[in-house]
Formats: C-alpha cells, sequence, structure tokens
C-alpha cells in the first residue's frame, strides 16, 4: 500500500521541526526558508512506517501568503499531519487549512499538539478543547490528538505510532483512471536533463513509457523512474515519483501542469461542480463572481455560474455552509477530470471561500435555470452508471461519443468503461469495424423520428425518385451523425424492416413507385417513341426534343420505367425497351452457341443498327454477363470460362 502525509497548520507552528524529527529530513531546502526561518514552499521527505513500507511526506508553508503552496502540495494526500501550537492555539492559517484538507476530502488526519514543553498542563488542555471545537461536523471529527514538542523530542513515538494506526483503519482502493502525476515541482540536472516531480493520483508508469504533458499536450518519453529517491521499474499511484523526461523540443513544464499517459488529451476551460462554501466564509458565493480555482497543483483565474433556480435575485446563490452546483469557467485550459477535488480562494488570493468537486469537465454551457441541467447535474452527482452514462453522453453535444471519448469524461480505463456501458441498458452502442460508438436510448429515438418522417416526405414529393438520398436524409437529422455512425443506424432500422437502402437511396418498405395521371401518359409516349426505332432508339437530348419534357421530368420518368423493369439503361443518357433488350439477349444466346464469336461490325449488320447503339448494347451485355470481350470479337461468357 502506497500513502501520502501532508502536513497542515499556521506557520510557527512546528511542521517542518516535526517532520524533521519523524524522517530526520529538513524540508526547508531554500536558502531563504533557512535565512528567515520559515516554509516558503513545499518540502518533501519520507517516512518509514512499522510495516516496513515508506510513506511520502509533503511539508507545506503555513503562511498566508504561501497558501497557493500549500494547496499545490495538499492534493493526493491520505492523512494529514495537522499542528497546533500549544502557546498559540487555534489560529487563522489553522482554520483556513482545516477548510482546505475538509474540502479536498481528506478523511484521515493525526492532530499534533505541539510546543507542549513551553506551557501548563491546563493550556494544553485548552488548546485540545479548541482543535476538537475546530473539527466538529467535519470529516476529521474523531481524529486522534497527541502532544508533543519536536526539538525536544517529546511525543514522537506517539507520533510515528497515532500515524500508523490511523493509515492502517482500512486500506483504499485503487483509482480506476490512467496515469496522472500533476507537477510540483521541475527543474533541470546536469547529465540527466528535465526532472519533474509529483504525487501520482493514478494508474503506473515505466521507463521506456511515452507520456504527455497537459495542458499544452506535448509528448515526450520517460528516460527513468524515482521513488523515495531510488530507481523503480514501475512507479504507482499513491507514490511520490519522480521522472526524468526527454522530448523532441526543449522542454517546457512547470508546477500545474501534468504527465499523463500518452493517450490522455483532456483539457478544459469550462466543468460542472458541486460546490461546498464553508461556514467560515464571510459571503457566499455569487453568479459570475471571479475566483481563484485550484486544481490538483494548478492554479486558474476564472469565474463561478450557479447552476439552479435563483429564487432569491440579489442574494448569495450559494450561501455560506451550503451547497449547490455550479460552472467553472477558467481563463486558460487545465487538466481536470471527474472527481478530482479544487479549492476556491477569492480573486485577491486572502481567503478561502470554497471548494468541491469536479462532475463533468468540459461540459457544455449551460442554461441556468433548465430544469433538465438540474436533472443531468443530480445524475452526475449520484453516479450511478444507469444515471451517469446517459448524462455524460447527453452533454457531448453529439449524436454518438467514442470509447475513448467516454473514460476520460468518466476518468476510468477503457476496459472497464466498456464492460459498465456494455451492463446497462442507459445506452445504445454501434458496433463498427474498429471501434464502438455510444449514444442513448433518446437520442437514437431522437433521430429515427426525423428521419422516417425526411423519408416519408421525400416520396409524398417525389412519387417517381426510389428513395431520399443517402448523405440528405443524414443531413435531416438534428445532431449529425458521423457517416460511419449513420450507416450503423440504417443497418439496424433496415432489420427493424422499418426502411429500406438501395443504392444510395433510402426509402420506406411500402413504398411502390406508382405512375398515375399525367405522368402516366408522358411514359406511354416514351414507349412509344423508344419503340418506333426499337435497336436506334432517341437517346435523352433527342427524347427531350421529341416530347417537350423538362429534363429533371424526364429522368425521374426513365428512373421509374426502369425500376418497374420497362426500359433499361444501357449507356448513359441511352434507354431501350426493356422487351427489346431481353430479345437481343437470347438471340445472343443462340447465335454464339458452340463457342462462336460476334464483332462488332457482325453485331451492327446481324440487326441493322449503327456503331453508335451496336458498341453500347455489346458492353452492356458484357457487364450483366452475357459476353465477355476477347480482342475484337465477343464469346459467350460461359463458353469463355469453359475454355
Amino acid at each position: 500500500m502506497h500513502w501520502i502525509i501532508g502536513t497542515a497548520g499556521h506557520i510557527d507552528h512546528g511542521k517542518t521541526s516535526l517532520i524533521k524529527a519523524l524522517t530526520g529530513v529538513d524540508t526547508d531546502r531554500l536558502k531563504e526558508e533557512k535565512e528567515r526561518g520559515i516554509s516558503i514552499d513545499l518540502g518533501f521527505a519520507s517516512l518509514e512506517l512499522p510495516d516496513g513500507t515508506r510513506a511520502g511526506v509533503v511539508d507545506v508553508p503555513g503562511h498566508e501568503r504561501f497558501v497557493r503552496n500549500m494547496l499545490a502540495g495538499a492534493h493526493g494526500i491520505d492523512l494529514v499531519l495537522f499542528t497546533v501550537a500549544a502557546d498559540d492555539g487555534v489560529m487563522p492559517q489553522t482554520e483556513e487549512h482545516l477548510d482546505i484538507v475538509h474540502l479536498l476530502g481528506v478523511k484521515r488526519a493525526v492532530f499534533v499538539l505541539t510546543k507542549v514543553d513551553l506551557v501548563s498542563a491546563e493550556r494544553a488542555k485548552g488548546v485540545t478543547e479548541e482543535i476538537l471545537t475546530l473539527v466538529a461536523g467535519t470529516a476529521l471529527e474523531g481524529s486522534p490528538i497527541v502532544r508533543a514538542a519536536a526539538p525536544a523530542g517529546l511525543g514522537i513515538d506517539e507520533v510515528r505510532t497515532a500515524i500508523a494506526a490511523t493509515l492502517n483503519r482500512g486500506g483504499k482502493a485503487p483509482p480506476a483512471g490512467r496515469f496522472r502525476l500533476p507537477v510540483d515541482r521541475a527543474f533541470s540536472s546536469v547529465g540527466h536533463g528535465l526532472i519533474v516531480t509529483g504525487t501520482a493520483i493514478s494508474g503506473e508508469v515505466r521507463a521506456g513509457d511515452r507520456v504527455r504533458s497537459l495542458p499544452s499536450g506535448e509528448l515526450l518519453r520517460v528516460r527513468s523512474v524515482e521513488v523515495h529517491g531510488a530507481p523503480v521499474d514501475v512507479g504507482s499511484w499513491g507514490q511520490r515519483i519522480a521522472l526524468n523526461l526527454t522530448g523532441p523540443h526543449s522542454l517546457s513544464i512547470a508546477r500545474g501542469d501534468v504527465i499523463v499517459e500518452e493517450g490522455t488529451t483532456l483539457t478544459c476551460d469550462r466543468f460542472d461542480a458541486l460546490v461546498e462554501v464553508r461556514p467560515s466564509a464571510t459571503r457566499g458565493l455569487k453568479d459570475h463572481q471571479r475566483v481563484r480555482v485550484h486544481l490538483g497543483t494548478a492554479e486558474r483565474m476564472g469565474k463561478i455560474v450557479p447552476l439552479g433556480s435563483r429564487e432569491k435575485p440579489g442574494t448569495d446563490l450559494i450561501a455560506s455552509g451550503e451547497h449547490g452546483y455550479a460552472q467553472l469557467v477558467l481563463a486558460e485550459p487545465v487538466a481536470a477530470m471527474r472527481g478530482d477535488r479544487f479549492i476556491l480562494r477569492d480573486e485577491t488570493a486572502r481567503r478561502t471561500l470554497g471548494g468541491g468537486v469536479v462532475l463533468l469537465p468540459a461540459s457544455e454551457k449551460r442554461k441556468r435555470t433548465d430544469p433538465a441541467t438540474l436533472t443531468s447535474l443530480e445524475a452526475l452527482e449520484r453516479g450511478d452508471d444507469e444515471a451517469l452514462l446517459p448524462a455524460v453522453v447527453d452533454n457531448s453535444g453529439a449524436f454518438s461519443v467514442t470509447l475513448p471519448w467516454l473514460a476520460e469524461r468518466l476518468n476510468d480505463r477503457d476496459d472497464r468503461v466498456r464492460q459498465r456501458a456494455d451492463t446497462t441498458a442507459a445506452l445504445h452502442v454501434f458496433e463498427l469495424d474498429s471501434e464502438v460508438q455510444y449514444t442513448t436510448p433518446g437520442a437514437r429515438a431522437a433521430a429515427i423520428a426525423p428521419l422516417l418522417d425526411a423519408v416519408t416526405r421525400w416520396h409524398a414529393a417525389n412519387p417517381l425518385s426510389p428513395g431520399l438520398d443517402v448523405e440528405e436524409a443524414r443531413a435531416s437529422l438534428p445532431l449529425l451523425p458521423t457517416p460511419r455512425v449513420f450507416r450503423a443506424l440504417v443497418d439496424e432500422l433496415e432489420r427493424e424492416g422499418r426502411l429500406v437502402r438501395e443504392g444510395s437511396a433510402l426509402r420506406l418498405p411500402s413504398h411502390r413507385i406508382a405512375v398515375t395521371g399525367a405522368d402516366q401518359v408522358a411514359v406511354d409516349r416514351v414507349l412509344n417513341a423508344l419503340s418506333s426505332n426499337p435497336l436506334s432508339p432517341p437517346d435523352v437530348k433527342q427524347l427531350l426534343e421529341m416530347l417537350g419534357l423538362d429534363r429533371s421530368k424526364l429522368l425521374a420518368l426513365l428512373k421509374a420505367m426502369e425500376k418497374s423493369r420497362q426500359v433499361i439503361a444501357v449507356a448513359t443518357d441511352l434507354y431501350f425497351s426493356a422487351a427489346v433488350v431481353e430479345r437481343l439477349r437470347e438471340e445472343l444466346r443462340r447465335d454464339l452457341q458452340g463457342g462462336r464469336t460476334l464483332t462488332t461490325a457482325d453485331f451492327r449488320d446481324r440487326y441493322q443498327t449503327s456503331r453508335k447503339y451496336a458498341i453500347p448494347l455489346l458492353e452492356y451485355f458484357d457487364r450483366v454477363g452475357v459476353t465477355i470481350r476477347m480482342g475484337d470479337a465477343r464469346k459467350l461468357r460461359e463458353a469463355a470460362r469453359k475454355a
């Protein structure tokens, strides 16, 4: 089991000296930190636990000016080592740090009452009561409180024992997502190049892996992996990891970037969230209020857009001590995933306002008071697949989504999402040649209705047409499926007996080309014109001159006549009576029996026609498999095959 321990507490309440007493490491590594005697940036160490495993330790600064640095190290921790000095008691940063670890969802804590050698027993008891009051109603209520004085070595063993006991109070399940490492340090090392460090949120990484830096999207290769300063074959979730990276260009990676698997590309500047405003906030959150968003190791400016009904215009939309749904709209993209925790601070970075959890990254802009918005957000919060999966797909703005797209939005692996999606009726799957795509039953029904309506209207307006062009039918839908998905949808409707596809046209199963009234008169005139000289019939241009019809009308009539086997298109714009073509077919079969051959000139003379008609007729019989050309002559295809 891998564990990460993080510190919290007011400035000068003994966090760094406590870590040094526990691990032997002075986490104040900067010259300025040593000169001023305060932590400014993150410090790192490792702690050996009684079972022989090592936990990563992130020591954070306590000064209010460095809360942004504290937040960069507070994500991904399993246990918070929370210090309160016995001489000072609970201070402003004590309260703010508690709000932060509560909002980040930390469930394990050991509170250390430090500097107990400087106060009376009565004072120590009073500060202990302050801690109990502070944690009441939070996830950390009931955590052990240990008295210590690090410089004197007092209580250090008891702190170590409390840490081990608290961590062993139930394990933790492996996170489902792909590899992610929010970067908290990036620096160049002589002889090695770029080194990045961070706490791995999920997945595994190995030397030789191709990875990506987000939000830039730059592809990199992992040269080596270290955990607690030692080379390892595999770095895993829940560990402090250092990666030596190389890439094709000069690398520019900094705190706030995230190293992910090569296939992960999702970044966003908008996400849906469940937001909590802490009771300590003097005011709630208002519509479009500018805030600082701290997510992972990243910090972004943004604005908050509360979602839901606005019953009291002009008042706080998410009041102090309340929860509410909101969209966070960021000034710059961030690598956010479903389930990620974040902190909200005011625009001036002076106080923590609240925080929350990402429900859906890269969400579409929502209508704040639309009842469908609330239904979707409730489904996203509830998280059961029957409600969650369609809510995510519906929010895509597309008719269907791919498996990798869905897996990224759910922050899960492709194989697990495939299993989840295939075992629920909440999604409809299209099995394509090389991939699957998902839509919702509602979206499928919403596409079928206008599709069938478009085909029906086409039949009514074009009774002589075999059907509506496939691409024109696809374009008639409110959400445009990709051509491959649309073909799959049409295949399903054909199997269900609701549509028929013939070539590039779609028709209803009940549709039959019916020529009536004035159209039947025109058909008779066409047949008479073709029959007047059956082996030298007029082409389309000549028919237009003879009959005085509109070209589109004549072509529609000819297509209808071809469908009803009255005429046959021997070549482009050249039609023969079907009866004449069938007679020629039989005569050719008889004349070419016994391996006899026929040249174009023979055919022309035999049937008293010209090369203008002889050549297209013979090429037609080649196409339909009656004859085969061999040099200048034709033979029956069957005879040629036997020979």
